[in-house]
């Protein structure tokens, strides 16, 4: 074992799988936890400590990482980095260790697990039958054999997402700034085609800024068919005000959403909002969502936290 992991300090501002902090302090780190209290006050200790772990708490931004001046790695037990300002973090040589590895699996099953729901009215269905309404027509459902199934963003969750659907006669085309990631289980194509063709949309693309707000009235209305839309990426890559005409005009035939546009870093307060898209989103049929959980299962915990160690072991230990 290098001598690095020995008296680093890690401070823990989050709560995860107890692995992280067990083996963590097997490698030689001292760990440190402190979960409530405000950014204002860990940024008057973060000069004490080596690596910082967090999940969505507060964005590690610019002046934070002026006072982190010993800060040698940021922890994010989860897919994406977008609650750090990763430019700055690198110029000041901080190594940055996410975990999308570790949720991807789940990620892939709810995005699946959406879609077929949507196709089989499962969720309508299941509250008219709860309510006494026995509707089979009403109900009736569309397949998924012979469809095929575009996703945008072919990374970790998009290729996970992909082999779910290995069992399925479908075809299955991504799209992807990165080219050259196609691969057995899914066709790169140009957004041409990906448009053209495309029955399903399954989002996963990381939130960065060419991502934000993407997936807006012009791509929408550039499809040629209308198409069923799932998003277990980014709400903030979507403009529901765009997504809401999409299903009002019938462009988009239903929607999974997993995450939304109005989610705050900490999810806090999200039903005191009242934007009439989000009031549409709760109450339409044909809409299915979800509290930001797709990758969020009992499994995923353990293998985010895990993911995390190996990372950071491989780096300093």
């Amino acid at each position: 074992m290098r001598q690095d992991a020995f008296f680093m300090k890690v401070l823990h501002l989050d709560t995860n799988h107890p692995l992280l902090i067990d083996q963590l302090a097997a490698l030689g780190f001292e760990n440190h936890e402190d979960y409530t209290s405000s950014k204002e006050e860990i940024e008057k200790k973060i000069h004490e400590y080596d690596g910082v772990i967090i999940r969505s708490r507060f964005t590690l931004d610019q002046s934070f990482l002026d006072r982190a001046t010993n800060l040698k790695f940021i922890g994010r037990v989860g897919a994406g980095l977008e609650n750090i300002d990763t430019k700055y973090a690198k110029q000041k040589d901080i190594f940055l260790a996410s975990a999308p590895e570790g949720n991807r699996n789940a990620v892939g099953e709810h995005a699946l697990g959406m879609l077929l729901s949507l196709l089989n009215k499962l969720n309508k269905a299941h509250r008219e039958v709860r309510k006494g309404k026995w509707d089979r027509e009403g109900n009736r459902g569309v397949e998924l054999d012979g469809k095929t199934v575009g996703i945008l963003g072919y990374g970790n969750m998009g290729k996970a997402f992909a082999k779910k659907l290995r069992g399925f006669d479908v075809e299955i085309i991504c799209y992807d700034i990165i080219g050259g990631v196609g691969d057995e289980n899914a066709r790169q194509v140009g957004i041409m085609e990906f448009q053209q063709k495309s029955d399903v949309v399954s989002l996963h693309v990381p939130q960065t800024e060419s991502t934000l707000g993407m997936i807006n009235k012009d791509f929408i209305e550039g499809f040629h068919k209308p198409f069923w839309f799932i998003n277990t990426a980014r709400g903030k890559c979507v403009v529901t005000e765009d997504l809401v005409k999409g299903l009002k005009t019938g462009k988009v035939l239903g929607a999974g959403l997993d995450v939304l546009e109005y989610e705050k870093k900490s999810f806090e307060n999200m039903f005191l909002q009242k934007p009439k898209a989000f009031k549409y989103l709760r109450k339409a049929k044909n809409v299915m969502l979800s509290p930001h959980v797709a990758g969020w299962t009992f499994e995923s915990k353990e293998k985010l936290a895990q993911t995390i160690v190996d990372k950071i072991k491989e780096r300093f230990c």
